[in-house]
């Protein structure tokens, strides 16, 4: 199955860093188109609404609202295969739900911030190759 715009989404709250990121990634790596959103509701709806077309989403943990824990754990209900990145600056590895959601597959991968740009690219190449895989399986 080819990966011909699969959509990556970067929720944060913070416009600068949606843009940062987004920069870092949008047309760097093929087979992808980039979306952003600061607010993490319109992201899940979005999500719902195009669940077939996303490999990953990308999502700051600290949020009103809805926090990204919770916003991933929406989006694995809905779509398991979907890959995911936790980002914070604030240490969560000591948090119950976060270690229970990266022991059941609900966070694929946690990235504490400040990312150093090429390591972020590297990271989401990861991912969606990742989410290529699993859909050639």
């Amino acid at each position: 199955m080819p990966i011909n715009n699969r959509i990556v989404s970067i929720v944060d709250d913070e416009l600068d860093i949606t843009q940062l990121y987004q920069d870092a990634i949008y047309g760097k790596i093929s087979g992808i188109s980039v979306v952003c959103f600061n607010n993490p509701v319109t992201a899940l709806e979005h999500f719902i609404e195009n669940k077939k077309d996303y490999a990953l989403v990308i999502s700051d943990l600290r949020m009103p609202n809805l926090n990204g824990l919770d916003l991933l754990h929406k989006i694995k209900m809905i779509n398991s295969n979907v890959r995911t990145i936790l980002v914070s600056a604030y240490e969560v590895k000591e948090d119950e739900v976060f270690q229970k959601y990266t022991k059941e597959g609900i966070i694929d991968l946690f990235i504490e911030k400040p990312i150093p740009i090429d390591w972020l690219r590297q990271k989401v190449r990861e991912q969606v190759k990742a989410y290529e895989q699993r859909m050639n399986e």
